[in-house]
C-alpha cells in the first residue's frame, strides 16, 4: 500500500503572513517523491483583491532561481478557503511574497483605487536530505569533527590515520578549515587562493580531495564539512593586485579618506617613538599616557583632521554669492515651506535647515573640506534673506558677514561631531595598546619596532609593481577585516554609512583584506564571479558549509553564493559562526539563508547550572510533551482533514521551533577544558552534549585533552591522538583521552537522533546534571548522570537518588576521567616541538551508582566513586509502552468509527452540556468536572476539555494545573468514561455505547503507564476523540458547511453546541425532543431556554444553513401549537405555560417558515401539516396543557398563518394571563395591557406602550433605589422598524403564494365588512414607508418626508420607531434598520439605503457587535452591569441593557444588508470581489472572538468598543446564527 502523500500546512493572516507563531518556517528533509506544501488563504482574505501568490519554489524538473517567483491567482471566495498546493522537492532556502490591490475604506462616494502593493517577503527554509553509506542521517544525528588542516601531517598517511581514529569513535562528519592555499600569515582562514587546494596536502589537486572524500565515506563512515570564507581574503592575494576594486580603498569607498589618512599618520608616529624620545616599551599606563599625549598632538592635530568635518567658510561662502549674484535660484525650493520660515528663524534655527537640506553629504566624513553647501541651496537662502542682488542697492558686505556668521553656525555641530569622534579614537587608541602591551590577560607584545608596530594597521597596502602600477595610487591601499563589539550585523562597517574604521572601533585581522561586493554583481563583477567559482567547487566535493563570519557577510552576497553552491548540490548542509547579539537579527540570517543550524558552544558555560541550561535549550523537547501533529478541530488542519479520502494525505501543522544548533562540547577557536575549568570535566561536558537532540561536535585536542586552545596562525606542531594510533578503539575505558567513551557516546548520539529520541528531562542539582533522553513513541531512552568538574565547587555533597516512575533501567557503564594536570604535566607536554599532545590522562571504570529496581520506579543511586569529571549511562524503558509496531498508533485507532453513528443531538452531549444542562439530566446528580487550583471548564463534554487542552498543547505547558492534576490521579479518566457510559444506558443515547467503549478502551491502555506520561497520553486520546465528533458534526451539517472555512464550520458547530435534550425545557409538554437554547449557560434549562423571538431569528442560520430541517420543523410545528392572541410566546415553557408579550417574535416566526419553503426541499409542504393546538383558534381563553381543550383541535400550519394576519389586521388587545407579581415583578400593572393595531392609512402596524417592552429590546427597570423600577429601558411603543420590514415581507410572501395557488387566502378582513388583499397591505407599507421612516441628509427635503427637524438628532438613516410614545426615540439611530432592508429590501431606495449603512458603519459598528444606541446620543450607556446598585435612573440594575452595549446578532444583518445593497452597485468582478471583502473586514472581531473563546461561540454583547461584558452570556444562538446567514447569502450573491 502506497504511503499517504505528506502535505505541510501553512495557513497566511489577512495580511499575506505566515500564521506561524514568531513567522519562521522550517521544514524536515523531503523524501526522494518530495511532499506538498499547502498555502491556505482565506477567500475573502484582503490578499485576494486583484491578489497573487508569488513563490520561488520551482516547479518540478527545473532549477532554483531566486528571483524567478511563479504567480498563483487568488480568486476571491467569499465561503471556502483557497488552497494552493506547491510540491517541494528537494531542500533549499524559498520565499514567497503576495501582491494585492489595498482595500479602500467603504464610501458611497467614488473613491480612487489605492495602487497595488507588495507584502513583505517571507522565507520557507527546508531541511537537507543527508545521507551516509546509502542510509539516511537527520541532522540531530550528526556527530561532527573539527579539524585544522595544517596540524594534520604528510597527506596521505598521517590524514588517514587520524580520519581512521575519528571515524573508530564513531563521529560521522568530519570539519575542516578551509583547505586551500594559505596566505603570509599562514592562517587557515586567511585564504591565498580561493581556486587552489593547498598543493602541501593535495599535490594533485581536485583529484585528491576527490579521492579524500570519497574514501572518507566508504572507509570511514565520515562526511565531509568545510568553511567557506567569504568576507575577506589574505592580504597578499595575488589577485587583489589586479583587482584591487575588491577591497575597500579611498577609491572605492571614498568615506575611508579620513581613516586611512589617520591610519597612516598613526603608523607614521609609532615608527618614531624613539626618535622623538617617547617610550617604546611601556611598563606602566602612565608610560603609555606620555605616547598618548603625543599622540594626540602629532597625529590628530598634525594631519589637521578637522579638516574631514567642517565647511570651509571661505570658500563655501563664495560660490554661495557668486550662485547669488548671478540668479540661479531654484523656485521650487523657495517654496519649500522651511525657505519660507526662514527668514524669521534665529541664526542657530537657520543654520540647523542648511545643514539638514543644503549639505548633501552631511552624513558622511569625505575627504577634507568634504562637506560643502549646494550653492543653489545657498543661493535661495541669500535670496529669501536679502531678496534678489541688485548691484545698485545691494550690501554686499553685509550679505557676506550674515552668510559667514551662518556658515560659521553651522560649523559648531561639525566641530562637536570632530571633538567626540576624536575622544573615541584616543580611547580606542589608548585601550588597545594597553591590552595589546600591558594588561596581564594580554598578549604582552614588548617594545615597539618597526617589525610590532605601535598599533594594528587597519589597511593592507598593496605592493607597487608593474601590475599595481596600472591602478590610481588611492586604490591601493585596501581595509583589512575585522570585527566590533556589539556591532550591528546588518551594517557594513565600512561602507558610507558607518565612521567604525575612522573611529578606531574595528578589531582588526591585520592579514586578510575586507571584500567589497556591494549591492549586486553589477557592483563588483570579478569579485562576485570569483568566489561564485570558490564556492561551486566547495559544494562539488563537500557535503557541507560552516559559513565563516557569517554575520559579517552581506546578506545579499550569502543568498547568492549558496543559491550557486545549491545549483553543484541541492542537498547542501549549512552551518553558521553567527554572533548577531539578538535572536531577532540570527532568524534574520537563518530564515533569508536557509542556515540548518547555528553554532553553539558548552564551553562557554561559566558554572555547571549555565551548562545546566545550555544543556536544556539544545536538549529537545521535555519529557511528556504533547503531540503536536494532530489534527485540531475547526482549523485549517481538521478541515483539510476532513476533505480529504480516508488514509490518502497526512497533514500536519507548520509548528514554531527555535532555530536549530550546531552544539559543540569545544569550538577550535575557544579554549579546552584544561584551561577554563578542570581537566577532568572533559569527559562529562562531551557527555552532556551527547546526549542534546542536536547536531553535536567537538574538536581535535579535546577528546584527547589538550591542555591549551591551538594557535591557529603560529603554531606549527602536529596533531597527536591516541585514537589515531589504535588499529581498533574499545568502548569505554582507556588511555590518553576519553576517545573509547566518546565512541559510546557519538554511536548513542546518533542512534537518538536517527530513531528520534525527541524528549528530555535536564535536571540540575549542585555538581550534577543528569539528562534522560526518550523516544516519544516506544519510550525507550538513555539516562545519564555528570559529575561535572568546574573550579572550585567540590562541595563533595552526593547527588539524591534519582526515582523514575513506571521505568525499567540496565546499567550501561560508569567511567570517572583522571588526568595529570600539574604544572609540570603540562610543561612537558607543551615541550614537545614536533607534536601538539594531550595531558597524561586515562578513563577508567567505576561502580559508581547502584539501581533498585520494583514494578513501580526504578531508583538510582549515586555512591560516593561517582567523583568530579565522572559519567554514569543507563538503559530504560517502560515495560508494555516500548511497542516498535506503535504504542501510540494503536492510541488513536478507530475514532472515526467509534463516533461514526452518532447524531447531532448525540453530539450535543458529547462535544458540549453546560453545568445547568448537566444538572438537569441527572436530576443535580452530575455536574462539569472541576480541576484544582483552575478556573471551571465550561462544558462537561469533550469541548470542555479542549478548550482546557489547546492551548496546553501548543505551548506545551507540562505545568498547567490539569497536567498536575492528571499526574496525580486518573480522575479525569473515570469522569469522561463514566458520563458516556452512563448517558449511553438511557434512552435516545444508546449510540453513545461504541464512542464510551473506544474510550474506555484507549484510557484503560494508559493506566499503568507512569503518571508524569498521562497528560501526554490523556491529551492524545482526548484529542483525538474530540476531533473525530468535530468531524462527524462537520458531515453532518451538510455540504454548505462541509466545504467551507474555519469560521463557517465553528459558526455552524454552535447548532450543536445549543440543541440538544433538556427534560425541563422540551418544545412540548408531554414529549422530550431536542429544543434550541438561546444561549448558554445564562438560557439552558428551564423557562428560560426557550425564547420564540431568539428561536426564530437563529434557525434559518443554525438549522436551515446546516440542513437541520427536521429540527426547524420541529420548532416551527411547536411555536405554532401555542399561537395565541395572533402571536407566539416569547417565553416557551414547554407549551405550559407560555407568556404572550412580544410584539415581534410572530414576525420572526413567519419570516422562519417563508425561509423554510424556500430552504428546505420540498419545503412548502410544511404548509399543509398538521398543528396540535394548545389554545384553541381564535379564541383567547386561557386553560391548562392538560385540559381536555389542549391539544384537541389539529389545523394545519397554513391556517396558523391566516390567523396571524387576521388577527393582527382586527386588531390586538388583552391583558396578560395572570398579569401581575407572580408573572413580572418588575412591570407595573400597565405593562400587562398588549394593545396592536394597523394603521390602514400606512398599512403599519402600531403596538406597545411606554409601560411595556415588546420588542427584542426588552429590558424593565428593575432599581427601586435608582427609581427605574417598572420603567422600561427601552419601550420602542409604536411602529418599530424591523416589525415593518418583517410584516411587509410576510405580507409580500403570501401574497406571492396566493398568486401561485399555494395559499388559499387572498387577504383579510379589517372590519366594517371591509377586506384587504395581501398585496394590497403590502403595497400600503411600501409607499409609505420611506416617507414615515427616512431622515433625508439635506434638510430642503424634508418635506417630502414626515420629519420633525427640532428633534432630529442625526441625518441620513432611518428612524428607528415611528409615532412612539416619546418623539425623540423616533430618530435614534440604533442597529434594528438593518434587519428590515435585510428581510424587505425593495422597502428601500438603494442610494439612502447605501448612506444610511455607511453612517452606521461609521457611527454605531463596533469590533464584534453593533451599538445599540448612536454614541452621540444623550442616552447613550455602553457598559451593561446587571448588578449595578447605584442610584442612577439610566443605568442602576441594567437598565442600560440595549443603550449602547454592543449587541452581536445585529452584526449579521448588518453585514446582509450592507452585502445586499452595495453589490447593486457594483458592476464588473473586481468591484463585487470589494464589496466582498469589505464584509469580511467587518468580520475580524467575530473570527477572533470565535477562536479565542473557550464556549466556542460568540457572545450575546460586549461593552463599549469590544470590550469583554461579564454579565454577557457567553455563546448565544443568534450571534452565531445570524452569521452563518450571512455565508448563506453570500454564497447565493456569488
Amino acid at each position: 500500500m502506497a504511503s499517504p502523500r505528506q502535505i505541510y500546512l501553512l495557513p497566511l493572516k489577512d495580511d499575506g503572513s505566515p500564521d506561524v507563531p514568531g513567522g519562521y518556517i522550517y521544514l524536515p528533509p523531503p523524501p526522494k517523491s518530495g511532499y506538498v506544501l499547502r498555502f491556505i488563504i482565506e477567500g475573502t482574505s484582503s490578499i485576494c483583491r486583484q491578489g497573487s501568490l508569488w513563490v520561488n519554489i520551482p516547479e518540478e524538473g527545473k532549477s532554483f532561481e531566486r528571483s524567478s517567483f511563479r504567480e498563483f491567482r487568488l480568486e476571491p471566495n467569499f465561503n471556502e478557503n483557497i488552497q494552493i498546493d506547491i510540491p517541494v522537492k528537494f531542500a533549499g532556502a524559498f520565499a514567497f511574497y503576495t501582491t494585492f490591490s489595498p482595500l479602500p475604506d467603504f464610501s458611497v462616494e467614488e473613491v480612487s483605487p489605492p495602487k497595488p502593493t507588495q507584502t513583505p517577503v517571507h522565507y520557507i527554509d527546508v531541511s537537507p536530505r543527508l545521507t551516509l553509506q546509502g542510509k539516511d542521517l537527520p541532522l540531530n544525528a550528526l556527530s561532527i569533527f573539527s579539524v585544522i588542516s595544517k596540524f594534520m601531517g604528510q597527506y596521505p598517511t598521517d590524514w588517514e590515520r587520524h580520519l581512521r581514529g575519528i571515524g573508530q569513535r564513531n563521529y560521522n562528519m568530519v570539519h575542516f578549515t578551509p583547505l586551500m592555499q594559505r596566505g603570509s600569515s599562514n592562517s587557515p582562514y586567511s585564504i591565498f587562493d580561493q581556486l587552489a587546494f593547498d598543493s602541501a596536502f593535495f599535490p594533485n589537486g581536485e583529484a585528491d580531495v576527490a579521492s579524500l572524500v570519497a574514501k572518507m565515506e566508504k572507509d570511514y563512515g565520515l562526511l565531509t564539512l568545510t568553511d567557506v570564507v567569504w568576507n575577506h581574503t589574505a592580504n597578499n592575494s595575488k589577485w587583489l593586485e589586479e583587482h584591487p576594486e575588491s577591497g575597500y580603498s579611498v577609491e572605492t569607498a571614498p568615506w575611508l579618506e579620513a581613516a586611512f589618512e589617520l591610519d597612516s599618520a598613526l603608523l607614521k608616529f609609532g615608527d618614531s617613538l624613539q626618535d622623538v624620545g617617547l617610550p617604546t616599551e611601556f611598563k606602566t599606563e602612565e608610560d603609555l599616557v606620555t605616547v598618548m599625549n603625543a599622540a594626540r598632538k602629532q597625529v590628530i592635530d598634525g594631519t589637521r583632521l578637522w579638516e574631514f568635518y567642517v565647511l570651509d567658510v571661505k570658500n563655501n561662502a563664495k560660490r554661495i554669492l557668486d550662485e547669488w549674484i548671478n540668479a540661479n535660484i531654484d523656485p521650487a525650493l523657495v517654496e519649500r515651506d522651511e525657505m519660507q520660515q526662514f527668514k524669521n528663524w534665529s541664526l542657530t534655527q537657520q543654520a540647523n535647515v542648511l545643514r539638514e537640506l543644503g549639505i548633501p553629504t552631511v552624513k558622511q566624513v569625505l575627504g577634507r573640506f568634504g562637506r560643502a553647501v549646494d550653492p543653489k541651496f545657498g543661493a535661495v537662502a541669500l535670496n529669501v534673506l536679502f531678496g534678489d542682488y541688485n548691484e545698485a542697492h545691494t550690501n554686499l558686505t553685509e550679505v557676506e558677514d550674515h552668510l559667514t556668521k551662518l556658515l560659521d553656525e553651522a560649523n559648531l555641530s561639525f566641530y562637536k561631531e570632530y571633538d567626540a569622534d576624536v575622544d573615541v579614537i584616543m580611547d580606542q587608541l589608548f585601550n588597545r595598546i594597553k591590552y595589546l602591551r600591558i594588561e596581564d590577560h594580554g598578549p604582552k607584545m614588548g617594545p615597539v619596532t618597526k617589525e610590532n608596530p605601535l598599533i594594528e594597521t587597519y589597511f593592507t597596502r598593496l605592493p607597487l609593481n608593474d601590475v599595481t602600477k596600472k591602478h590610481d595610487p588611492k586604490a591601493l591601499a585596501l581595509v583589512n577585516n575585522g570585527w566590533i563589539w556589539n556591532a550591528d550585523a546588518m551594517k557594513d562597517n565600512a561602507g558610507p554609512d558607518s565612521k567604525a574604521y575612522l573611529r578606531r572601533e574595528v578589531i582588526v585581522w591585520g592579514d586578510c583584506v575586507k571584500l567589497r561586493y556591494g549591492s549586486s554583481p553589477e557592483d563588483s563583477p570579478f569579485l562576485w564571479d570569483f568566489m561564485a567559482r570558490y564556492t561551486r567547487l566547495m559544494a562539488k566535493y563537500f557535503t557541507g558549509f560552516r559559513i565563516d563570519n557569517c554575520h559579517s557577510t552581506p546578506l545579499v552576497v550569502a543568498e547568492y553564493l549558496l543559491d550557486e553552491a545549491r545549483k553543484v548540490r541541492p542537498e547542501l548542509t549549512v552551518f553558521a559562526e553567527l554572533f548577531t547579539g539578538s535572536e531577532e537579527a540570527d532568524y534574520v540570517f537563518v530564515k533569508r539563508l536557509g542556515i540548518n543550524a547555528l553554532i553553539r558552544e558548552a564551553m562557554q558555560a561559566w558554572s555547571t547550572e549555565e551548562l545546566s541550561r545550555l544543556v536544556h535549550r539544545h536538549g529537545g523537547q521535555p519529557i511528556g510533551s504533547f503531540e503536536m501533529d494532530l489534527p485540531s478541530s475547526g482549523s485549517s488542519h481538521a478541515i483539510a482533514s476532513a476533505r480529504s479520502s480516508n488514509g490518502e494525505e497526512k497533514f500536519t501543522h507548520i509548528r514554531p521551533c527555535p532555530v536549530p544548533a550546531l552544539f559543540m562540547d569545544c569550538t577550535h577557536d575557544n579554549e579546552v577544558p584544561a584551561q577554563k575549568r578542570d581537566a577532568r570535566d572533559t569527559l562529562p561536558n562531551a557527555a552532556l552534549v551527547a546526549m542534546c537532540a542536536s547536531a553535536t561536535g567537538s574538536v581535535m585536542g579535546y577528546d584527547e585533552v589538550y591542555p591549551k586552545l591551538i594557535d591557529l596562525v603560529h603554531e606549527t606542531r602536529q596533531y597527536a591522538s591516541y585514537s589515531s594510533d589504535s588499529e581498533s578503539l574499545a568502548v569505554g575505558s582507556g588511555e590518553g583521552g576519553i576517545g573509547g567513551v566518546k565512541k559510546l557516546l557519538n554511536e548513542l548520539h546518533t542512534m537518538m537522533g536517527v530513531e528520534g529520541y525527541s524528549e528530555t528531562h535536564i535536571h540540575h542539582d549542585g555538581e550534577y546534571i543528569t539528562v534522560h533522553r526518550v523516544h516519544p513513541k516506544t519510550r525507550k531512552g538513555i539516562f545519564l548522570v555528570a559529575h561535572t568538574a568546574f573550579p572550585g565547587n567540590e562541595s563533595g555533597a552526593i547527588l539524591p537518588p534519582t526515582c523514575i516512575a513506571g521505568t525499567s533501567a540496565k546499567h550501561i557503564g560508569s567511567w570517572q576521567l583522571e588526568v595529570d594536570a600539574s604544572e609540570d604535566a603540562k610543561a612537558k607536554v607543551l615541550a614537545d616541538d614536533k607534536y601538539l599532545k594531550g595531558l597524561p590522562s586515562h578513563t577508567r571504570d567505576v561502580e559508581g551508582t547502584k539501581i533498585e529496581q520494583t514494578d513501580k520506579e526504578v531508583k538510582i543511586t549515586v555512591l560516593d566513586s561517582l567523583a568530579p569529571g565522572s559519567i554514569a549511562l543507563f538503559e530504560t524503558w517502560i515495560p508494555g509502552a516500548d511497542d516498535d509496531d506503535g504504542f501510540e498508533n494503536n492510541l488513536t485507532n478507530g475514532a472515526d468509527d467509534a463516533f461514526s453513528e452518532l447524531s447531532l443531538v448525540d453530539l450535543n452531549f458529547v462535544l458540549y452540556r453546560c453545568e445547568a444542562e448537566e444538572r438537569d439530566s441527572s436530576d443535580g446528580q452530575d455536574g462539569i468536572y472541576t480541576i484544582p487550583k483552575h478556573d471551571p471548564m465550561v462544558y462537561a463534554g469533550l469541548q470542555g476539555w479542549w478548550s482546557v487542552l489547546e492551548d496546553i498543547i501548543k505551548y506545551n505547558q507540562l505545568g498547567h494545573p490539569l497536567c498536575d492534576h492528571l499526574r496525580e490521579g486518573q480522575w479525569a479518566l473515570d469522569y469522561i468514561i463514566g458520563r458516556m457510559e452512563k448517558a449511553a444506558s438511557k434512552e435516545g443515547y444508546v449510540a453513545l455505547k461504541k464512542p464510551a467503549a473506544w474510550l474506555r478502551e484507549k484510557f484503560d491502555t494508559v493506566r499503568n503507564l507512569p503518571n508524569f506520561l498521562f497528560p501526554r497520553y490523556f491529551a492524545i486520546i482526548l484529542q483525538v476523540a474530540y476531533n473525530a465528533a468535530w468531524k462527524r458534526g462537520i458531515h453532518l451539517l451538510g455540504d454548505n458547511v462541509r466545504h467551507g472555512q474555519e469560521f463557517i464550520h465553528q459558526l455552524a458547530m454552535v447548532s450543536v453546541q445549543q440543541t440538544g435534550y433538556v427534560k425541563s425545557a422540551s418544545l412540548w409538554p408531554t414529549k422530550m425532543v431536542p429544543s434550541l437554547a438561546a444561549g448558554l449557560p445564562h438560557f439552558a434549562v428551564d423557562w428560560t431556554r426557550c425564547w420564540g423571538r431568539d428561536i426564530f431569528i437563529s434557525i434559518r442560520g443554525l438549522f436551515l444553513c446546516t440542513q437541520r430541517f427536521d429540527d426547524a420543523k420541529e420548532h416551527i410545528i411547536a411555536f405554532a401549537s401555542v399561537l395565541k392572541h395572533g402571536m407566539i410566546p416569547n417565553l416557551l415553557s414547554s407549551g405550559k405555560l407560555p407568556r404572550y408579550n412580544s410584539r415581534d417574535s410572530v414576525w420572526f416566526f413567519l419570516q422562519c417558515i417563508q425561509d423554510f419553503i424556500e430552504m428546505a426541499p420540498n419545503g412548502i409542504d410544511i404548509l399543509q401539516e398538521k398543528v396540535p393546538r394548545r389554545f384553541l383558534p381564535y379564541d383567547d381563553t386561557w386553560f391548562p396543557f392538560d385540559d381536555a381543550r389542549a391539544y384537541s383541535q389539529s389545523p394545519t400550519l397554513l391556517e396558523c398563518v391566516q390567523e396571524v394576519f387576521q388577527r393582527h389586521a382586527s386588531g390586538l388587545s388583552f391583558r396578560e394571563y395572570n398579569a401581575g407579581p407572580d408573572l413580572d415583578c418588575q412591570m407595573k400593572p400597565e405593562g400587562f395591557q398588549i394593545d396592536v393595531k394597523v394603521d390602514w392609512e400606512t398599512g403599519l402596524i402600531f403596538g406597545g406602550n411606554q409601560d411595556n417592552c415588546g420588542t427584542w429590546q426588552d429590558k424593565m427597570g428593575e432599581s427601586t433605589k435608582a427609581g427605574n423600577k417598572g420603567f422600561p429601558g427601552t419601550p420602542r411603543d409604536g411602529a418599530a422598524i424591523e416589525i415593518t420590514g418583517l410584516a411587509y415581507s410576510a405580507l409580500a410572501w403570501v401574497a406571492r403564494l396566493h398568486e401561485s395557488k399555494a395559499y388559499p387566502y387572498e387577504g383579510v378582513e379589517i372590519g366594517d365588512g371591509k377586506d384587504i388583499t395581501f398585496a394590497e397591505w403590502a403595497r400600503k407599507i411600501k409607499d409609505n414607508f420611506e416617507r414615515c421612516y427616512f431622515v433625508p441628509l439635506d434638510p430642503s427635503e424634508d418635506s417630502q418626508y414626515d420629519v420633525d427637524a427640532k428633534i432630529v438628532n442625526r441625518r441620513g438613516i432611518y428612524k428607528d420607531l415611528y409615532k412612539s410614545g416619546k418623539p425623540y426615540e423616533d430618530y435614534q439611530l440604533r442597529s434594528n434598520f438593518p434587519i428590515a432592508m435585510t428581510v424587505a429590501p425593495e422597502l428601500f431606495t438603494p442610494a439612502k439605503a447605501l448612506v444610511a449603512l455607511s453612517i452606521a458603519d461609521s457611527a454605531i459598528v463596533g469590533p464584534v457587535g453593533m451599538a445599540t444606541l448612536d454614541p452621540s446620543d444623550l442616552n447613550y450607556r455602553p457598559y451593561y452591569n446587571n448588578s449595578d446598585d447605584s442610584d442612577d435612573f439610566a443605568i442602576a440594575k441594567g437598565r442600560n441593557y440595549h443603550q449602547g452595549p454592543e449587541w452581536v446578532w445585529q452584526r449579521g444583518y448588518f453585514l446582509r444588508a450592507l452585502l445586499h445593497f452595495d453589490l447593486l452597485r457594483r458592476k464588473t468582478p473586481e468591484e463585487r470581489t470589494e464589496c466582498f471583502q469589505q464584509v469580511t473586514r467587518r468580520l475580524d472581531g467575530c473570527k477572533k472572538a470565535l477562536r479565542e473563546s473557550p464556549w466556542k461561540g460568540l457572545t450575546e454583547l460586549s461593552n463599549k468598543g469590544g470590550e469583554h461584558c461579564s454579565d454577557s452570556s457567553p455563546t448565544q444562538s443568534w450571534s452565531a446564527g445570524c452569521l452563518l446567514d450571512l455565508y448563506y447569502d453570500a454564497s447565493r450573491h456569488s
